[in-house]
């Protein structure tokens, strides 16, 4: 039961975050805290995400507020940020769009040129 409320009061927080960044910019706090929802994936490798999970609401929120070629550009140097901060565990970053079934539009890779 405890772990479903912390299930239900991450999603909220997530869908709360999304909703603050209906304006046409986005932080890295944003795609921060959307990420930290996979934060057990990124750090212990399991469970799997899998889509209509938190951590999958959380990247299919990504591609919501990432919506402009710029905010995806935005985005996309906030998680090659992300993967230097949770290195050595950077690949379950990458992974994260494929378990989600979630295309961001670029791939989270530390040699992604996010310009393009």
């Amino acid at each position: 039961m405890g772990s479903r409320k912390l299930m239900i009061g991450v999603t909220i927080m997530a869908l709360l975050s999304t909703a603050i960044l209906v304006s046409s910019t986005i932080e890295c706090s944003a795609v921060t805290a959307l990420v930290s929802t996979c934060y057990t994936f990124i750090t212990y490798g399991s469970p799997d995400p899998f889509p209509g999970s938190p951590c999958c609401n959380a990247m299919a929120n990504l591609k919501v507020i990432a919506d402009t070629i710029e905010n995806r550009r935005f985005a996309c140097r906030c998680l090659l940020g992300l993967i230097s901060t949770y290195n050595p565990n950077a690949y379950a970053i990458a992974t994260l769009p494929d378990f989600c079934q979630v295309s961001l539009g670029f791939n989270i890779d530390p040699n992604t040129d996010c310009n393009l």
